[in-house]
């Protein structure tokens, strides 16, 4: 359960493209926003260029340097390698000098991780602290132990949990997975939201070393419910929590002002474009190119590349700009199209079809399956267009048939 909750398909999020749900912001903007709920974190500023790393380095460095870390929206940054060959997007930098020399290398640059795939994501910015709880780097504040906690919906409850764990800083679906017991999740009211009270015998339960420790965790975990709530989040994660050594915790469209953190240069293109057309659009690998009316009927196809839903107010014109969308991606072989037309009008989606064929210049096969509301007049209008579109009425019948011709 926990593994489908913390980390949800691409299925998943096409499906709630709609409503605006799994937006990432970078690191740098999390701490700025944790920090307005009162959540404590280390000294930090970002910088987008060299010259800005230097003021950075200036304004937060301690006696043993500072951390220079890359602001890139993927896992595993400690351990990547930029394209101009500079291994890790975490680095120690002792001086104002080595600050800007690094940055220079990060800024501008590709930084590929495992999460990233081969070519990587644009690094814009950089965020320079004076002290880490991570355990993926050198520290220059030593965690005395580090603990995971998130806020999150939960489907098995219908509401929302405080899920916690004493074994932080390493992969928690590891963890759920080998041992259960390590992980606290707490039922949080609707009505009254995360209690004082609650949140304190969680964090008792967690092991804190002392009471002061045990109420600045509870009043960390009281107000990342507050954020939870009041930005209208699916989930809110910090991995690692740490106590320091010095006893310390601490954290190594409703929502414009949210949304408008957006970095769309550290999302795929194509799905950024699909998004000004009001298209829920996720690309995937494989050769097929899959246009339907829901994620189910996407699902149901036996190897899409590219995931495109129209939804249930599509125009001729935006199944045409599907296409363009589809066709971009040289991979692409066949198209399948799978449509179950409630409230979506399936003569809508071949006056689409035809249009695109024609004005588009199509020349990869192309499968159409229309089932319900104007079925009859659809498959009319393809008939007669004269166009190799084709048709099917039986989806295994066209999802084989789809890949066969990608495959010829």
């Amino acid at each position: 359960m926990l593994t489908s909750l913390w980390r949800a398909g691409p299925f998943a999020r096409a499906a709630s493209a709609g409503q605006r749900r799994f937006l990432s912001i970078h690191e740098y903007q999390s701490v700025n926003l944790l920090n307005s709920y009162g959540v404590p974190t280390p000294k930090s500023v970002a910088a987008k260029s060299p010259k800005e790393a230097v003021e950075a380095f200036n304004k937060v460095a301690g006696v043993k340097g500072a951390v220079i870390k890359a602001q890139v929206l993927a896992g595993g940054r400690g351990k990547g390698k930029f394209s101009n060959g500079l291994q890790g997007g975490v680095h120690v930098v002792k001086s104002a000098e080595d600050a800007e020399k690094v940055a220079g290398q990060m800024i501008g640059s590709s930084l590929i991780t495992k999460q990233t795939g081969a070519g990587g994501r644009i690094c814009n910015a950089v965020r320079m602290f004076n002290d880490t709880v991570s355990s993926c780097w050198q520290k220059l504040r030593q965690p005395s132990h580090e603990y995971y906690v998130a806020v999150l919906n939960d489907r098995a409850s219908e509401g929302v949990v405080l899920v916690a764990s004493s074994q932080g800083g390493m992969n928690i679906e590891e963890v759920a997975a080998k041992d259960p017991s390590a992980i606290i999740t707490t039922p949080i009211p609707f009505a009254t939201g995360l209690a004082k009270e609650t949140a304190v015998g969680v964090a008792r339960k967690l092991g804190f070393s002392s009471e002061q420790a045990t109420n600045e965790a509870a009043d960390i975990f009281v107000n990342l419910y507050r954020i939870f709530k009041e930005k209208d989040a699916t989930q809110i994660e910090i991995n690692p929590l740490a106590e320091t050594t010095d006893g310390a915790v601490l954290w190594s469209f409703r929502q414009k002002d949210v949304f408008d953190l957006r970095d769309i240069s550290q999302e795929e293109p194509s799905e950024v474009e699909a998004q000004k057309a009001n298209l829920n659009f996720i690309k995937l690998d494989g050769n097929i190119g899959c246009l339907v009316n829901g994620a189910g009927l996407a699902m149901a196809t036996m190897d899409p590349a590219n995931f495109l839903d129209v939804g249930g107010g599509a125009t001729p014109e935006t199944v045409k700009k599907a296409f363009e969308i589809l066709l971009a991606d040289p991979k692409v072989k066949s198209i399948f199209i799978n449509i179950f037309g409630g409230i979506m009008r399936c003569d809508y989606i071949a006056e689409g079809v035809i249009k695109a064929t024609k004005e588009l210049s199509l020349t990869i096969p192309l499968v159409v399956r229309l089932k319900g509301t104007k079925e009859a007049e659809a498959k009319e209008m393809i008939r007669q267009s004269g166009l190799t579109i084709i048709p099917f009425d039986s989806l295994d019948e066209a999802a084989q048939r789809a890949v066969q011709l990608a495959s010829a």
